[in-house]
């Protein structure tokens, strides 16, 4: 019998002889919903916790307080440990309980936690004889609201308000594009290689910034690195790279600032080896001399490192496929590296550390959407929340290289970028200040905190969210 711990009274293992009809709500599941556990029968014996468990349908309006995330977080984990251990039973009850105290149309934890029970019944779906929860769970916690994202290909403008509804992303645009500024003064031409996951979405933004701090502007050649279509994770957008970069070439003309713009079919599968080969052979071709004849080689790493493979997917461990992206950066010699990720932990190979350490991350954007779109109906919190169920469930239910979602936190990559031989460069009071502007454009709760001098930290109500650094070759 799995062993529940003292502070949470589970439902026991029923007895192997002892089958349920699903249609039937487990006895001893029933009885913790109606918490009427009588002191005159032995508990154990009837099935039931050892002691009553207060308040397990609570009121909505009393859900606010963190005692029922952690009852919600625990009930996860002993669901994520039946489907583990093939108990389709004790998975199916959890579910039922679960089902009832977190609606998908519930508040902010209550959604976070349909979010994990879809992705564990996704989980479920492919594993033994737990198949069968995928049948009677999907007309517990389907949300009619949550729309196909996967499937939803989003506009350039579509895109531009999605990536701008919190600071999520523009935390790491705004640091980003301050660090660059300072570094390509005197620069006539920058070669600025983009690494993100939002489709250029920053962009815009430093080439307005460019427009104003420079009287004449550097030269600006983009290039990107284009997905391919095995690598693709929301949000998709609706139109090809080629037309993409001609919006922005013209956008950057309306601003007096000349652009060239490239492509390079190179994804995170492969660790970005065609991206850093097409590099190696443009900067042979200009190599480094002094300004201003020289051009900077800008290295912007948003939200995308992470999806580079990790030691747990690497077949040879040594170097890890994130580590000898890092070494071959640094040999191109760049004048600024700046890497901006999510400061959570999610590589685990343990199912239960994973859930866990995701559940204490991903309430973040539930809570602050609350904050932000409180109109539950509104089709953006509806794309909003999408996007972070897709994550939840690639996180939980994908194994492998369909895993992609594999963040690492912040001290993680700190150690890495100075193993590779690059040290921070710290960010300017006008970034802070840039910054501090910007959040005030959001909802309250959103913070900065500077770690370690160099290290700038997006907080939502105190926890880490984004950080940012920058880097140069020690």
């Amino acid at each position: 019998m799995m062993q529940f711990t003292e502070t949470l009274p589970l439902v026991p293992q029923p007895p192997l002889h002892h089958h349920h009809h699903h249609h039937q709500i487990p006895a001893a599941a029933a009885a913790m919903i109606n918490n009427s556990n009588s002191s005159n029968s032995d508990p154990v014996r009837a099935g039931l916790p050892a002691r009553p468990w207060p308040g397990l349908l609570p009121t909505s309006k009393s859900f606010g307080n963190f005692g029922d995330a952690n009852c919600m977080e625990q009930l996860l984990v002993h669901c994520a440990n039946a489907i583990q251990s093939n108990d389709a039973t004790l998975a199916q009850q959890i579910l039922w309980v679960l089902n009832n105290i977190a609606p998908p149309d519930g508040d902010s934890n209550q959604r976070l936690t349909c979010a994990f029970l879809r992705a564990l019944v996704a989980r479920a779906a492919k594993t033994g004889t737990c198949k069968i929860l995928a049948t009677t769970a999907a007309r517990y916690c389907y949300n009619n609201n949550l729309l196909p994202l996967s499937t939803h290909r989003f506009s350039a403008i579509e895109l531009a308000t999605f990536v701008d509804l919190t600071p999520w992303h523009r935390f790491g645009f705004t640091a980003a594009n301050a660090a660059i500024l300072d570094s390509i003064e005197g620069y006539s031409s920058v070669h600025l290689v983009d690494l993100t996951s939002t489709h250029c979405m920053q962009i815009p933004t430093l080439i307005d910034a460019v427009a104003s701090r420079f009287e004449s502007p550097p030269l600006i050649k983009l290039t990107v690195a284009a997905p391919t279509d095995s690598s693709l994770r929301p949000p998709v957008l609706d139109l090809s790279y080629e037309e993409l970069g001609s919006k922005l070439v013209n956008f950057a003309r309306s601003r007096n600032v000349a652009m060239e713009f490239r492509v390079i079919p190179s994804t995170h599968s492969d660790g970005f080896s065609t991206l850093i080969d097409h590099l190696r052979i443009h900067h042979l071709l200009y190599p480094e001399a002094t300004p201003p004849a020289a051009e900077a080689l800008v290295i912007n790493c948003h939200m995308m490192l992470h999806y580079i493979e990790d030691e747990s997917t690497a077949i040879i461990a040594s170097p890890s496929p994130r580590d000898a992206f890092l070494k071959s950066i640094r040999s191109l010699e760049p004048t600024i590296v700046v890497v901006v990720d999510e400061d959570v932990e999610l590589t685990a190979g343990n199912l239960v550390c994973r859930l866990r350490s995701a559940f204490n991350y991903f309430w973040i954007p539930f809570d602050a959407v609350d904050a932000f779109l409180p109109a539950a109906g509104s089709k953006q919190r509806q794309w909003y929340e999408a996007e972070v169920c897709w994550r939840i469930e690639n996180v939980i239910a994908q194994e492998g290289m369909q895993r992609v979602e594999r963040a690492e936190g912040k001290a993680r990559w700190v150690q890495r970028m100075r193993n590779a031989a690059f040290r921070e460069a710290a960010f300017g009071e006008d970034c802070v200040a840039e910054v501090r502007g910007m959040l005030g454009e959001h909802a309250a709760g959103w913070g900065l905190k500077k770690e370690e001098e160099d290290q700038l930290v997006l907080t939502w109500k105190g926890h880490n969210v984004v950080f940012a650094t920058a880097w140069v070759p020690a």
